[in-house]
């Protein structure tokens, strides 16, 4: 039974392919939108670790919104694919948090912008034929400054509420209570939904402690290098040090991705 209606799915969805506009489909051709397995096939080389799943995250995160035929299924353009092409270098190369990519991509930064000019392999390029110029991972100056309700960051990561309550009892998000109602601003709420995605193989917040320690360590280190400067009382001083700042947890964090990639290639050999 299940193979029967595996198979009139699809039997549907090529015949909805088959109806699909002309800007869609070219003659003698094959549709130029695609399935969203269809996608992950043809993403899986670059990005191994492709899923549906993932896609489908990313959708719900605002960051993709593919056609939908009368039955439901997912139909990705070559625009589509470009978009999740570029979204997945970002976070690949860049490491760049889902708020910062929504942002890049609303400032209309396309596929061919996600390699830094002159740097093969997507890896930072020099300045000056001297040291590398680092993207920062993430910005460390002052968000937006929205708040979002514990509801409205349940229905956005798909975490469930007793792991959010497991991330505040182990110290990983803390929040913060106004008219009696928990609020978490952007930061904690990408936490959140990355614990989300681990939590789907089994890692719960009492696993999280290393993460927790291990960026609270890294932090104190940076600090201490730039403590003087963060303190100074000259604007442009200060400016300077929280670009320094930037610049070294960038560093910091490729490295530490290295690391973590070194010493995953040894477990998988």
């Amino acid at each position: 039974m299940a193979s029967q209606a595996t198979q009139n799915d699809a039997e549907q969805l090529e015949a909805e392919l088959a109806a699909a506009s002309p800007t869609d489909l070219e003659p003698g051709k094959r549709p130029k939108a695609l399935t969203i397995g269809a996608v992950c096939k043809a993403l899986a080389q670059e990005f191994p670790d492709i899923s549906i799943s993932k896609i489908r995250y990313l959708e719900d995160q605002k960051l993709l919104n593919p056609r939908r035929t009368p039955g439901g299924y997912r139909l990705y353009t070559p625009g589509d694919v470009a978009r999740l092409r570029t979204i997945l270098r970002m976070q690949r190369d860049e490491f760049l948090p889902l708020r910062v990519i929504r942002q890049e991509l609303a400032a209309g930064r396309s596929g061919d912008a996600t390699l830094a000019k002159g740097a093969p392999g997507g890896r930072p390029a020099s300045r000056d034929g001297g040291a590398r110029a680092w993207r920062p991972s993430v910005s460390v100056r002052e968000a937006t400054g929205a708040l979002y309700s514990l509801d409205d960051v349940l229905e956005e990561t798909k975490a469930e509420a007793k792991l959010v309550k497991e991330l505040e009892e182990y110290g990983v998000v803390k929040g913060e209570v106004r008219g009696g109602v928990r609020y978490f601003d952007e930061t904690e709420r990408e936490i959140i939904a990355a614990v989300a995605e681990l939590a789907r193989y089994g890692v719960g917040g009492r696993n999280l402690r290393v993460f927790r320690s291990s960026a609270d360590r890294e932090a104190n280190l940076l600090q201490h290098i730039l403590a003087p400067a963060l303190r100074s009382r000259n604007p442009e001083r200060r400016k300077e040090a929280v670009e320094a700042l930037e610049n070294l947890a960038a560093v910091a964090t490729h490295l530490k991705h290295l690391l973590l990639v070194r010493d995953l290639r040894k477990i998988i050999r």
